[in-house]
C-alpha cells in the first residue's frame, strides 16, 4: 500500500533563465551575438552544485557546456517564434493569473480560517495526482524542469486520459501517478489542500507547487470524513500464473491459521509481507484517514476493525491479499474541542498569509495611498435614494476626469470609482447612510485596485515571482520544442528505435536469477523435515499435506523465478543448483532449494522497450544539440571565463 506522504528529493540537474543583468557585467558567452553574462552563470552553478550528484557536473567547464546547451535550446524555441502562438501565450496567461494569487492571498481572518479548517478534516476529497518531484529549495534550474514535465503531463491527461498517464509515468523517483483515496485538512500541504477541496468533482486542476514539486490533481468525490487509524497489514501479491495449490488466497489463509494459532503478527508480516516497504517494520503503516490508502477494499476492512488489537479476516484488493491489525483510531472530534488545536495549526502553517486586511494594509503603505476625504464627501454629495433602487446614475455634470487615488504611477479617477458605484450598487440590500455606502464601496474598489496593480507589476517587483513566471514561460517554449523534436519522434520511429536497440543490446541484460524453492517455518526442526523431503523431491504442496495438519500452518512454500535481492531469500545465500542449509531469515529460518540458475541474459525489445526508448531519446537529444551548435554561433569569452572559475574557487 502507497501513502501520500512524500519526501523531498532531488531532481537530475536542467538549466534555466534567469532574470536580466546589468550593463556593466561581464559577457561569459553569446549565441549569434545574444549575450550570457558572468554573474548569471556564477548564480545558477552556486544554487545548483550541493543538488549535483554527477560529480562530473560540478566541473565549470562541463557545468558551462550543460549551461550553454540550454540557452542553445532556448533560442531555438524562440528562432522558430514559439513565444508566439496564441495557446502559448493564454496558457502563460492563465498561470500568472494562478501563479499571483499565492503571492496575493485573499483576506481571511483567523476565526474563518479555522472555520474552514474544521470543515475540511470534517470532510474528505477523493483524488489522483501527477507529481513532479524535486526538492523544496530547487533552484530555478530544477525548477524549469518540473514545470517542463508537468505541462506536458497536464496537456497528456486532458487528452489521453488522467488515468493512463499517471499509469504511464509513475516511476517511484522523480514522478509519482497515485490514487490517493480520500483525505481531509491537513493530511496534505496547505497548496495542494487547496487545490483538492476547490476543484470540482470530475475535473483536474491548473498545475500548482507544493514543498514536494509540481502537481495536478483530479477530483473524483468528496464525502464527511471517517477519522484516522493506525494499522498494520500483511500482504500477499496476486502473481499472474498462480497454480491453484500456489495461490495468493491459500497462502494467506496460511498464515492467517498461524497467527490463531498464537504467532506474532509482526513476525509474520516480516517473513512473508509482500509490502517490502512495510515488512520491515513489522507490517505497520503510518497513521492514515480514509482512504488515504489506495484501495477501497483496504479502507473499509481498515475502519471495520472495532477493538484496538484485533485482526481482521483475510481481505482482497487489487494488489492481492491482506490481513489488518488496528493500533489506534481517533475520530472527528467536535469542534469546540477541536478549536484550540484549529487555532495553533492556522498560525502554523501557511494559511497565515491568507488574511488579505493584512496585506491590503501593506499595500497601502507600500504604494503610498492616502485618502481622498474631498472626493469621498463629493461622491457621499450626489448619492441618492435611487442608490437602494438600483436604478442611480453619476449626475450629469459629472466631472470624471479628476484625479480620485494615485497607487504607484497608476493614478485612477472620479469615472473609476463613479463606474464601481453604478455597478456595485446592487450589492446593497438594505437602506443605509450614504457615508458608509461610500466607505464600504471604496473599501472595496481600493483593495481591488491594489490587488489588480501589484499583480500587474508582481513580476517587476517581486523576484521569487519573476523568477517562476520566467521558468514558466521558458518551461512551455521547451516543452512545444522537446516534444516536436524529441518526444514524438521517439514514439512514433519504430524503425529507428529498433536500429538503436540492435547497435546497443549489451545494455538490456537480465540480471542473475534462480527458479526455486524456499520452505519457511518458525521452527528449525519443521524445516529439517522439510529438508529431508525436498532432497526426495516431494512436492511442496504434498509437504504441507504431511506437516499442515490440525488445522496448524508449520510451513509456508514460496516457489518461482527470484532474483539475488528476492525478500524470500537469506542475503548470504549461495546461487548454486541444489539444496540449501538452513538459514535464520527475519524472525525465522528458511531452507532453499534450487531448481534452475538463470545466469546474465540478454532482453528482446519488447522487454526493455522502456529503457530503450528512455536511452534513445538521450541519443536523438544529443544529436540535435550537435546541430543546434552549428546552426547557432556560440563565442565564449575566454578571460572572462577564467574570472568565473577564479571566483567561484575562491568562495
Amino acid at each position: 500500500m502507497k501513502l501520500r506522504y512524500f519526501p523531498a528529493v532531488v531532481l537530475s540537474l536542467f538549466l534555466s533563465v534567469m532574470q536580466a543583468q546589468t550593463n556593466e557585467d561581464d559577457v561569459l558567452f553569446t549565441i549569434d551575438n545574444d549575450p550570457v553574462y558572468s554573474s548569471e552563470f556564477i548564480r545558477v552553478y552556486n544554487k545548483n552544485i550541493d543538488l549535483v550528484q554527477d560529480e562530473s557536473q560540478k566541473d565549470v567547464d562541463e557545468y558551462l557546456n550543460l549551461f550553454t546547451n540550454y540557452k542553445l535550446k532556448l533560442k531555438e524555441a524562440y528562432n522558430l517564434g514559439l513565444q508566439n502562438k496564441e495557446s502559448y501565450i493564454r496558457e502563460l496567461d492563465s498561470y500568472k493569473k494562478q501563479l499571483a494569487k499565492n503571492f496575493m492571498t485573499d483576506t481571511k481572518v483567523t476565526e474563518a480560517l479555522v472555520e474552514e479548517a474544521y470543515d475540511r478534516v470534517s470532510n474528505e476529497v477523493k483524488a489522483s495526482h501527477i507529481l513532479v518531484r524535486f526538492a523544496e529549495n530547487a533552484s530555478p534550474e530544477d525548477t524549469l524542469v518540473a514545470y517542463n514535465n508537468i505541462v506536458k503531463l497536464r496537456a497528456r491527461a486532458l487528452s489521453e486520459g488522467f488515468e493512463k498517464v499517471m499509469k504511464d509515468v509513475h516511476n517511484g523517483q522523480t514522478l509519482f501517478g497515485e490514487e490517493l483515496g480520500y483525505f481531509s485538512g491537513f493530511r496534505m500541504v496547505y497548496p495542494f489542500e487547496n487545490a483538492a477541496f476547490n476543484t470540482k468533482v470530475g475535473e483536474i486542476s491548473q498545475p500548482f507547487r507544493t514543498r514536494f514539486g509540481y502537481h495536478i490533481v483530479k477530483i473524483y468525490d468528496k464525502r464527511k470524513s471517517r477519522g484516522e487509524r493506525t494499522i498494520a497489514h500483511i500482504m500477499v501479491s496476486t502473481k499472474p500464473g498462480d497454480t491453484l495449490a500456489e495461490s495468493a488466497e491459500i497462502r494467506i489463509n496460511d498464515i492467517y491459521k498461524k497467527l490463531q494459532q498464537g504467532e506474532d503478527f509482526e513476525s509474520l508480516a516480516k517473513q512473508f509481507s509482500d509490502d517490502t516497504s512495510s515488512a520491515g517494520k513489522g507490517g505497520m503503516l503510518a497513521p492514515f484517514a480514509a482512504g488515504q490508502l489506495s484501495s477501497q477494499e483496504f479502507e473499509d476492512a481498515a475502519f471495520g476493525i472495532e477493538n484496538i488489537g484485533d485482526v481482521s479476516n483475510p481481505v482482497k484488493t487489487q494488489y492481492g491479499w491482506h490481513i489488518l491489525k488496528l493500533y489506534d483510531k481517533q475520530p472527528v472530534k467536535p469542534f469546540s474541542d477541536l478549536k484550540p488545536e484549529l487555532e495553533m495549526k492556522v498560525k502554523r502553517d501557511e494559511r497565515s498569509h491568507l488574511i488579505d486586511d493584512a496585506l491590503v494594509s501593506k499595500l497601502k503603505m507600500k504604494y503610498h495611498v492616502s485618502n481622498n476625504q474631498n472626493a469621498l464627501d463629493y461622491f457621499i454629495s450626489v448619492l441618492n435614494d435611487d442608490y437602494f433602487k438600483r436604478t442611480w446614475k453619476l449626475p450629469e455634470n459629472f466631472n470624471g476626469n479628476s484625479d480620485f487615488i494615485k497607487i504607484g504611477t497608476q493614478t485612477y479617477t472620479y469615472q473609476d470609482f463613479g463606474d464601481f458605484l453604478v455597478k456595485n450598487q446592487r450589492s446593497i440590500q438594505v437602506k443605509t447612510p450614504f457615508s458608509e455606502i461610500v466607505s464600504k464601496q471604496y473599501d472595496a474598489f481600493l483593495s481591488d485596485c491594489l490587488m489588480q496593480y501589484q499583480e500587474a507589476h508582481l513580476e517587476e517587483e517581486n523576484k521569487d515571482y519573476a523568477n517562476i513566471v520566467q521558468e514558466y514561460r521558458d518551461g512551455l517554449l521547451l516543452f512545444d520544442l522537446m516534444e516536436t523534436t524529441i518526444w514524438n519522434a521517439s514514439r512514433t520511429d519504430s524503425i529507428a528505435i529498433q536500429d538503436f536497440y540492435n547497435t546497443h543490446k549489451e545494455n538490456y541484460m537480465w540480471p542473475n536469477r534462480v527458479d526455486a524453492v524456499v520452505a519457511s517455518s518458525s521452527n528449525e526442526n519443521v524445516l529439517k523435515k522439510v529438508g529431508k523431503l525436498l532432497e526426495k523431491n516431494t512436492e511442496p504442496e504434498d509437504i504441507k499435506k504431511l506437516l499442515n495438519k490440525n488445522n496448524e500452518v508449520n510451513v509456508i512454500f514460496t516457489t518461482g523465478l527470484m532474483e539475488t535481492k528476492d525478500q524470500s531469500l537469506p542475503e548470504n545465500l549461495e546461487f548454486k543448483k541444489g539444496l540449501s542449509k538452513i538459514y535464520r531469515h527475519n524472525n525465522g529460518f528458511v531452507i532453499v532449494k534450487v531448481k534452475d540458475i538463470y545466469p546474465i541474459a540478454q532482453k528482446s525489445l519488447d522487454e526493455a522497450r522502456g529503457n530503450v526508448v528512455g536511452d534513445f531519446q538521450t541519443f536523438k537529444e544529443t544529436t540535435w544539440i550537435d546541430e543546434l551548435k552549428n546552426k547557432f554561433k556560440v563565442n565564449v569569452n575566454q578571460e572572462a571565463l577564467v574570472k568565473v572559475k577564479s571566483a567561484i574557487k575562491n568562495q
